[in-house]
């Protein structure tokens, strides 16, 4: 389990297994949010057995599938809306982290600086600048 803390209340990680979700649970996180799409796991790995093990284990879970060419402001607003709801640390997840990483930056323009936002992921071992005429057009617009 690799998880990369983005802030003290949100992580990524690559995809995790349903055994990891008590460890989660005991490392304080509150609430887990998938942002993978059933369509790239096993049976053991989509969202019905990582929801069960993530309640057995104490967990709130959310469930917003992000594909790349998929990604919009729906997405960004329900993960937005997950942490806020969960009101405590979050372990946000899919195949690698990277689209985990991308729906935060995009819900934190506006409310962060662009320069804060891709520092916290590139500490994370995310590189997102590629994203900060996106993030700064966002943040104008919020």
């Amino acid at each position: 389990m690799d998880i990369r803390q983005i802030t003290p209340t949100y992580a990524v990680a690559p995809q995790i297994d349903p055994s990891d979700l008590p460890q989660i649970a005991a490392a304080g996180f509150k609430a887990i949010i998938c942002n993978r799409p059933d369509a790239e796991n096993p049976v053991s790995h989509q969202v019905a057995a990582m929801e069960a093990a993530a309640k057995a284990a104490g967990l709130g879970f959310t469930y917003i599938p992000v594909t790349h060419q998929g990604l919009n402001m729906d997405m960004v607003n329900g993960q937005a809306a997950a942490m806020q709801a969960a009101g405590a640390p979050v372990l946000a997840y899919c195949a690698s982290g990277t689209r985990s990483s991308i729906v935060w930056s995009l819900s934190q323009a506006g409310k962060m600086p662009t320069d804060e936002i891709i520092g916290a992921t590139a500490k994370a071992g995310y590189e997102l600048s590629g994203m900060r005429g996106q993030l700064d057009m966002l943040a104008q617009q919020a």
